[in-house]
């Protein structure tokens, strides 16, 4: 296993993973205390934070998250070891993507309403769906609660090389280097999944983007990178104000 990250870069992961899961309850992405999300803090993504099992997302403070070792099943046999699904997505995850630093999986109600069509997908009718042109991969199977290793290991594949995962039948996994960047993602793509049902409810034809237009504007947001930092900043200095104990 690589080094993990020096102690007070861990700290800022839990202050920043501890907000991700406070905003999400504000933003009513949670599942009663149920979801689960992740930050590697070793290189080789081994080691990573997670929440303990049944903790509701609105309490969740910094000193809460657990230090997991991906290759140590034994945490599982801890007071406060994660449930069986987190367990095997997001141990799989970090094993299958060192790259990805983050992984929120939870069951926002747009995604998950645009998870349960028939055929799951997210045309670029817009600004926000066109962000995901090229970085979405849809997961059409869906194998129950992922609380077994087979099929820890079928999800990693279905995320593959990209960054966002619609899973049908299920919900949503975003992933991203930082909490903000994957938090980015999850609020985009909540966005964008409303904008598509809404769409659909009008019962007319969408109006979808050529291929040649969504590349560029998939391209375009590029440049807006730093967009995700700004906003999840100002999404924590909400807290700080209004729930300052998430960082404890």
């Amino acid at each position: 296993m690589k080094d993990a990250a020096p102690g007070t870069a861990i700290e800022a992961l839990r202050v920043d993973l501890a907000a991700a899961f406070r905003l999400a309850a504000r933003f009513d992405w949670h599942e009663s205390v149920g979801n689960h999300f992740s930050v590697a803090v070793s290189d080789d993504g081994r080691r990573f934070l997670m929440n303990p099992r049944w903790r509701h997302f609105a309490s969740i403070r910094a000193s809460d998250l657990l230090l997991l070792d991906a290759d140590d099943p034994s945490v599982m046999d801890g007071p406060h070891a994660p449930d069986a699904s987190a367990w095997t997505i997001h141990g799989m995850l970090h094993r299958a993507r060192p790259d990805v630093r983050v992984v929120l999986h939870c069951h926002p109600p747009h995604a998950t309403a645009l998870a349960a069509l028939k055929s799951p997908a997210l045309p670029p009718i817009d600004m926000n769906t066109a962000r995901f042109y090229g970085d979405l991969a849809i997961d059409p199977d869906c194998g129950g609660i992922a609380d077994d290793a087979a099929e820890g290991a079928r999800i990693a594949a279905a995320l593959g090389n990209r960054s966002t995962l619609l899973m049908a039948n299920h919900g949503l996994t975003c992933t991203g280097t930082s909490v903000a960047q994957a938090f980015e993602q999850l609020y985009f793509f909540e966005k964008a999944a409303r904008t598509v049902l809404t769409a659909l409810g009008s019962g007319q034809d969408l109006g979808v983007m050529s291929d040649a237009v969504a590349q560029r504007t998939a391209e375009g947001w590029k440049a807006y990178a730093g967009m995700a930092d700004a906003h999840f900043a100002h999404l924590k200095s909400v807290l700080d104000r209004e729930a300052p104990d998430y960082r404890d």
